[in-house]
């Protein structure tokens, strides 16, 4: 989960790059670096280990005030870290930044050694570094396109070319890529925190595109060199969300968002006694003609869905598949017109995911989305989205996104469970007022920490803890009684 930060503009490149990959380091990173465009030449500085080594680095040395840079935060794949496999990579008149993974980089070198290219580091990225300069002449637009053409993998570019230091360029395929607006500068990052002390107003590459990032414009092409038209969206949260507000680290305080995340989930799906959610384009009776549901997604989300198709079965009475994204795509799955494929990702943008939702759409299977970012890839390609509305989540153990998930799939039961005539209107009622009481039932077990923590100490280090009972039942005993002591553990040394 590397990072990329860009900035080109009137102002001094150094601290929005800098402060940027801040932001970006929950992506979690062993070495960082950052390439500045100077009048004569494209200065590297890079170092393995956290931010302050790349700080400490840079000011010990005299730069131009530069108004053009890239930087990047590298958690390692191709090459062990250290020094000389950190970002940027520099090849002639190419300087690049890099995330995600070429899976033909070694035919690829070898052709470029035979054109007598050598090579410092062991990872991909210089590779591409050095592809784009071997059809660089006079179009920087031309060279991108024709090195893209020959690579296999993901990727998200942020470049440099020697003569062109007014100019930032990018390009995507799979890997996350934003276009950040400013007045008389623009960014590039790879997620919006890092851009968003700046502004709110952004684009999203898309894949097989290609943006033009000048101070005072952008302008993206398709690789036939056909200008794209783009939506320019706003960041629906402010600053102060992405920053820690007193807490120690990011992930206690999302532990502690979740009653507000989890009641502006409710407010656009929910109401006091009855359900507001509505799966756009999918009429309730395309839902009564569902067969079989297949929930597919990564990591926490796909634990989401796996509570997800407990919920559904034993309320829908309808068979749920719950599958990791990676397997799904690989495994030439069996899907029925019937069927319903429903993607769960924080982000909106895991690649996993993302080919899975392109496989059920080849096979027009319908699909909804489950996603917190808005106009994420996930929830634009998507038939139909849900907005989970968590904020942002910087933790990378998931919290808030994980139980604001469940909370819209408890909602779509209770919705296909109404449809297909499995609940009378008083359950109905009934389950909604308990869903709505879930912020304030959250709320009060936050208070209880101090004996929580108390509790954890006692079982951190045992092998295996097993807590007995059934999710529903503890759910409502939770809503009365609200006493920790009343959790059952057993646990085997």
């Amino acid at each position: 989960m590397c990072g990329i930060v860009g900035y080109i503009g009137n102002s001094n490149c150094v601290n929005f790059i800098l402060n940027g990959l801040k932001h970006l380091e929950y992506r979690g990173y062993d070495s960082a670096g950052i390439a500045i465009a100077e009048k004569n030449s494209v200065k590297i500085f890079k170092k393995c280990g956290r931010l302050k080594e790349l700080e400490n680095l840079i000011k010990n040395v005299n730069l131009e005030e530069s108004c053009c840079g890239i930087g990047h935060t590298r958690w390692a794949t191709h090459g062990k870290p250290n020094d000389l496999n950190s970002h940027p990579h520099k090849k002639n008149n190419v300087t690049i930044v890099h995330n995600g993974i070429i899976e033909n980089y070694e035919k690829i070198k070898e052709k470029l050694e035979e054109k007598k290219y050598k090579f410092k580091s062991q990872t991909d990225s210089e590779v591409v570094a050095a592809l784009i300069d071997s059809y660089y002449e006079n179009s920087p637009v031309d060279a991108i396109i024709n090195a893209a053409k020959g690579i296999k993998g993901s990727y998200a570019l942020g470049i440099i070319f020697k003569d062109k230091k007014d100019t930032i360029y990018a390009v995507k395929k799979n890997s996350p890529l934003i276009i950040g607006i400013g007045q008389n500068e623009n960014f590039l990052a790879s997620d919006i925190p890092a851009i968003i002390s700046k502004t709110k107003k952004y684009i999203v590459l898309e894949k097989n595109e290609i943006a033009i990032l000048k101070k005072d414009s952008v302008e993206i092409l398709d690789f036939n060199k056909n200008k794209i038209e783009k939506e320019i969206l706003t960041v629906n949260w402010d600053v102060e969300e992405a920053e820690k507000k007193g807490f120690p680290h990011y992930m206690l305080k999302e532990i502690f968002e979740q009653p507000e995340s989890i009641k502006r989930c409710f407010e656009k799906i929910l109401s006091n006694d009855n359900l507001k959610l509505e799966i756009e384009n999918m009429e309730d009776e395309n839902i009564k003609k569902i067969k079989k549901i297949h929930i597919i997604a990564c990591g926490t989300a796909m634990h989401a869905g796996l509570i997800g198709k407990h919920l559904i079965e034993s309320f829908v009475r309808i068979p749920v598949e719950v599958d990791f994204a990676s397997e799904f795509r690989y495994k030439n799955p069996i899907l029925n017109k019937d069927d319903l494929v429903i993607l769960i990702s924080q982000s909106g943008e895991t690649a996993d995911t993302l080919a899975a939702l392109q496989i059920a759409k080849k096979q027009k299977i319908f699909t909804l989305s489950i996603v917190n970012v808005v106009a994420s890839s996930i929830a634009r390609q998507a038939d139909s989205v849900i907005y989970t509305s968590s904020g942002p989540e910087i933790a990378v153990a998931s919290t808030k996104a994980f139980t604001s998930q469940i909370a819209v799939l408890a909602t779509l039961t209770l919705k296909f469970a109404k449809i297909f005539g499995k609940l009378q209107k008083e359950s109905l009622i009934e389950y909604c007022r308990i869903l709505n009481d879930m912020p304030k039932i959250i709320e009060k077990v936050l208070k209880l920490d101090d004996e929580i923590l108390k509790y954890a100490k006692t079982i951190y280090k045992k092998k295996d803890v097993f807590f007995i009972g059934r999710e529903l039942d503890y759910c409502l005993a939770l809503e009365s009684s609200l006493k920790l002591k009343e959790i059952s553990y057993i646990h085997s040394e």
